[in-house]
């Protein structure tokens, strides 16, 4: 059996992993993906669609804005859709394709294995580089080796932190932090250094705990992984028994596997892939890079360590998306039509219209007979917007108490009116009537509700 990475004891406190450096096809291809997606993460909340940032989740002001579209607190039932899509999606993608979201495109693993461990590597050396260096005493090496590598994670900590306040503030907000004097932005200068930190303590010293312990994402993999899903797996029944390479020796009693270890060492969360589905697996597929290099200089087919699912493990059966996952991808199209279907329905401005409380109709001395109501009126965009509130039907009359005519970009207007009609065009105790709203000839908005009078 391939022992365990190499891990220094210490009385009492943590056990580092310290995992060999990765290399291979799949490594670059992954290598590749992290650059596209570290660029569209740091990119979103500078670039302006519609003059609004890309991305901006604003907790604080309620105030969600994706790909130029804003959402308000009002449709915060859109955002618990577009909540629900992406966890479906998660799902759906883990039931075919196990845990390689994380591996692939987790926020966390992409920082920590394409940035804070390569800079690492370049510093320190490789894994067992890396191992003589901390065992060894403080010297004039080890103190600049450290002290330049913990400097760079501090810096590259702080300027995530700027991003990702980006993202809850806004990058208008946080241009002005940088800019203006701290005095007038204690609370943004005070939140930068804490997220600073937050970020430094995960990817110097947590690391792969997010991972193994933190995330419940890796907690779910037993309840939506079945044999047909396809995760990075051991083939075992061609591997093993496995056995070192020995001269001399009939090597067809033997599996394919060499017990070289290096599986294991190039791991980031420290686990043996050959002992089977780990939830500490983060389908990273290094394992397979480091088993295929193995396999070409023994002169083995590659793949030894692969994309598997138990079936083909053990009875060879080829790879179908099984039934669970059909399911799980017709309840995430379903849930995406209808999400579509509000996203084009949803109006840029909402109009909602309430009977005053405590009154019932008026019937004045001409004869015409009047409703008193409430109307606010939400601007969803972020442009002022002047408009023209007036009933639906032409023969009825609006008499204003309180008007607005200019809607303020994401605020509201509020309007108190009474509605009059002519007794003539009242034919029940209860009426339904409409309201619309209007700018620059263009209904924008609709409202309807109910008109009481003695008919």
């Amino acid at each position: 059996m391939a022992k365990q990475q190499d891990k220094p004891k210490k009385s009492g406190g943590r056990q580092f992993i310290y995992p060999k450096k990765p290399q291979g096809s799949l490594y670059q291809k992954r290598k590749w993906l992290s650059y596209v997606l570290l660029l569209l993460l740091f990119s979103s909340p500078f670039i302006k669609l519609n003059g609004e940032q890309l991305v901006l989740l604003n907790f604080l002001e309620r105030k969600f804005v994706f790909f130029g579209l804003i959402f308000t607190p009002q449709d915060f039932y859109l955002f618990a859709l577009a909540m629900l899509i992406f966890i479906l999606f998660i799902v759906c993608f883990t039931v075919v394709l196990g845990r390689l979201w994380c591996g692939w495109a987790c926020p966390q693993t992409i920082f920590m294995e394409m940035v804070f461990r390569r800079i690492e590597y370049w510093i320190e050396g490789d894994a067992n580089q890396q191992k003589k260096l901390d065992a060894q005493e403080w010297n004039a090496e080890k103190v600049f080796k450290k002290g330049f590598k913990h400097f760079l994670f501090l810096a590259i900590s702080f300027l995530i932190a700027n991003v990702f306040l980006a993202y809850i503030i806004g990058s208008d907000a946080l241009y002005k932090i940088i800019t203006e004097p701290i005095s007038q932005h204690t609370v943004g200068f005070i939140s930068i250094w804490i997220f600073t930190f937050i970020f430094y303590g995960v990817f110097s010293y947590v690391r792969e705990v997010v991972c193994t312990v933190i995330c419940p994402y890796g907690r779910l993999q037993g309840v939506l992984l079945d044999n047909r899903s396809l995760i990075v797996a051991y083939d075992e029944t061609r591997g093993e028994p496995r056995g070192h390479l020995q001269k001399h020796q009939d090597q067809s009693l033997k599996g394919d596997c060499i017990d070289c270890g290096l599986c294991v060492q190039v791991c980031p969360t420290g686990i043996d892939i050959r002992k089977g589905t780990q939830l500490e697996c983060v389908n990273c597929t290094a394992c397979i890079d480091a088993c295929d290099e193995v396999m070409l200089k023994i002169n083995k087919p590659k793949k030894l360590i692969g994309f598997y699912n138990h079936d083909f493990i053990k009875n060879r059966n080829p790879f179908k998306v099984g039934a669970k996952a059909y399911g799980y991808a017709v309840i995430l199209v379903l849930v995406i039509i209808i999400f579509s279907s509000l996203i084009y329905k949803r109006e840029d401005v909402q109009t909602t219209v309430l009977r005053a409380s405590g009154t019932l109709y008026q019937k004045r001395p001409d004869g015409s007979i009047a409703n008193l109501y409430n109307a606010e009126l939400i601007n969803k965009t972020n442009k002022d917007i002047k408009f023209v509130f007036k009933s639906a039907d032409e023969l009825d009359r609006i008499e204003f108490i309180q008007a607005d005519t200019i809607l303020p970009k994401e605020g509201s207007a509020h309007l108190t009116f009474f509605l009059i009609k002519q007794p003539k065009n009242i034919e029940a105790f209860k009426t339904k009537v409409g309201f619309e709203v209007e700018t620059r000839g263009k209904v924008i908005s609709n409202a309807k509700t109910t008109f009481f009078s003695q008919p």
